[in-house]
């Protein structure tokens, strides 16, 4: 696991960059790649703090996946030893059976480049990681799983808008998504003030299109949506002041956050948001920037429940379809982590 914490990635002396996906295989509904879509094959290992992770997690949620997919929630602070399963009665994954997800990686192969990153699907007979290919993953969950998804849910790569849906994610992906850690980890001057500059230069064109539209891409909730709200959910509480990306601050943008407040409020998104397990992974996880490991007390979450009034823009977040149900008992986030 590499010290930026989340996904695959490398930072030194001149800049960060994010490896790719080592492991590439597809979940797909031919098994063409001889890992075919099956109810309760596969287990999904995430971590609440990472925002590659969350992705899986919402889009997961939103279309009721979770009984297919059982999710299996690693620890926030994770050690040398890769993301550990210490939440667990025992410290162990009670389908898996291991202690630390690097042993699903090593049942695949040995040392792989990139380290052990999450999210990551291991099947569950062999105990082998499938993929951790976090770019891929939502998308085939949306497309490949779609006999096992859930009555009304949404459409959240449609074919009609993927074109745009991709140019959108492209340019929130390197200036936002990984933008932040570019200037979080920098270790020059320069450096820093490029990342941080073309971070907020990204959001103020976001903003500028959710001015006179609810959502990213068409009227309802799509791919685009969810990788950009794993960001902003983060921006505050980590990113503005850990990672150095304070030119201001997401509540400080009227538009920005009333639309990703809005997005909080849906089923599916805010109620996959563990505010403990981001602080506490960041904080103290990443200690070439924060020594100390102190959390900070804030900011206050509670304005995450405020009125957000982007209804009157249109559409619906889930067009003809409907909201997910309840969360599993046993995948509610607690108390600590909620406003």
């Amino acid at each position: 696991m590499s010290d930026s914490g989340d996904g695959n990635s490398a930072y030194g002396r001149k800049s960060f960059r994010r490896s790719r996906s080592h492991f590439t295989d597809r979940i797909t509904a031919d098994g063409r790649d001889g890992w075919p879509v099956r109810a309760g094959r596969y287990r999904l290992v995430v971590s609440r703090a990472c925002p590659w992770a969350s992705r899986a997690v919402i889009s997961r949620r939103l279309l009721g996946l979770e009984d297919a997919l059982p999710m299996a929630v690693a620890d926030p602070v994770q050690d040398d030893r890769s993301w550990r399963f210490t939440l667990d009665p025992g410290g162990r994954d009670p389908v898996l059976g291991i202690r630390f997800l690097g042993e699903a990686y090593a049942r695949r192969e040995t040392d792989p480049p990139g380290g052990v990153s999450v999210p990551a699907v291991v099947d569950v007979p062999s105990g082998k990681l499938v993929t951790n290919d976090y770019q891929r993953l939502t998308l085939d969950l949306a497309t490949e799983w779609t006999a096992l998804h859930r009555k009304g849910a949404p459409r959240l790569y449609p074919e009609d808008l993927r074109d745009e849906i991709d140019k959108v994610a492209a340019d929130v992906f390197e200036d936002v998504n990984n933008g932040v850690y570019r200037a979080g980890f920098a270790t020059g001057q320069e450096e820093y003030e490029a990342a941080c500059a073309a971070v907020f230069r990204r959001l103020e064109l976001l903003a500028a299109r959710l001015e006179r539209q609810r959502y990213l891409v068409g009227d309802t909730v799509t791919e685009a949506d969810i990788r950009l709200f794993t960001t902003l959910v983060r921006f505050d509480a980590v990113y503005h002041g850990h990672f150095k990306c304070n030119l201001w601050k997401l509540a400080e943008n009227p538009v920005l956050w009333a639309y990703a407040r809005d997005l909080f409020q849906t089923p599916g998104f805010g109620d996959t948001v563990d505010f403990d397990h981001i602080k506490r992974h960041y904080y103290q996880v990443h200690t070439g920037i924060n020594p100390t490991r102190v959390v900070p007390l804030g900011p206050d979450p509670s304005g995450w429940l405020t009125p957000h009034h982007r209804e009157k823009l249109g559409g619906s977040p889930f067009g003809d379809g409907t909201p997910p149900g309840p969360v599993p008992a046993g995948e509610k986030v607690p108390a600590a982590g909620r406003p």
